[in-house]
């Protein structure tokens, strides 16, 4: 039986911690239990002082398939709400933890998957890599602070096309784009990525941290933004519209959407 501890790997690989989504079978779907996982193994990486770099990968070949859809309930506004504030937590420690991130993405990063990969300082993807919003797909707009991040990687064109036109950018494309920092050949993002948090992790990583809370001012206060969009994504959880994704998603059919 799985349970919450093995849903995130951790494992130190000198001053570098690394963190694994292990859930493969469900290709790394954030899950109650693994979001849980991985924010306290964030948290506790962040505040060790020997950790001096994290790199964030997923098992399986798949990076984050995005948020659980299973657990979505139609109509639950104010609990929906609360589970995007705790996911949102995840995002915060990202974006604003002391330590830089190092996101090494094989197979996909979507919805919830490719914003946790644009909260990431660092992102190294395989060349074969496919980073798609799918919260569309399902009558959501995306979350985990991804409409703050994915601009200041991309700037707005390439993810309006991303969250209006649903399209998937390879990591190459990613790269081309600014989603990504570095394209490797597939099968090797977890080596670039390691090599590289050693090299972060070998410099001056208290004035890096500096840097990074520096970074996270650019205009837009990330804590406005996420309250924002846990108003709204609370919202959409209560609109027909979802109940239609969510439904078709199980049916394995496309969703007739109303706008309701």
């Amino acid at each position: 039986m799985t349970t919450t501890e093995d849903l995130v790997r951790a494992e130190r690989r000198g001053a570098v911690l690394l963190l694994t989504l292990n859930d493969p079978k469900r290709r790394n779907a954030l899950s109650l239990g693994l979001r849980e996982a991985l924010h306290d193994g964030l948290a506790a990486g962040m505040e060790d002082g020997a950790v001096r770099a994290i790199v964030l990968a997923g098992a399986g070949g798949t990076f984050c398939a995005g948020g659980d859809i299973a657990i979505m309930q139609p109509g639950a506004g104010i609990a929906s709400r609360d589970r995007v504030e705790r996911l949102q937590r995840i995002t915060r420690l990202l974006v604003g933890g002391p330590k830089v991130v190092v996101a090494a993405v094989e197979g996909h990063a979507a919805g919830a998957g490719l914003g946790l990969a644009a909260a990431c300082d660092i992102v190294v993807a395989a060349e074969t890599a496919q980073f798609l919003s799918a919260f569309g797909r399902i009558g959501l707009m995306p979350d985990m602070g991804a409409l703050w991040t994915l601009p200041w990687r991309m700037g707005p064109a390439p993810t309006r096309r991303l969250v209006f036109l649903g399209e998937t950018f390879s990591g190459v494309q990613a790269a081309a784009a600014g989603l990504a920092d570095i394209a490797c050949p597939a099968g090797t993002a977890l080596e670039v990525a390691l090599a590289r948090a050693a090299e972060i992790a070998s410099g001056p990583t208290r004035a890096f941290g500096l840097a990074k809370s520096m970074l996270a001012r650019h205009p837009a206060s990330l804590d406005a933004f996420l309250r924002a969009e846990a108003d709204g994504q609370g919202l959409l959880f209560t609109s027909d519209d979802f109940a239609e994704g969510q439904k078709a998603f199980f049916e394995k059919r496309a969703p007739a959407f109303k706008g309701a």
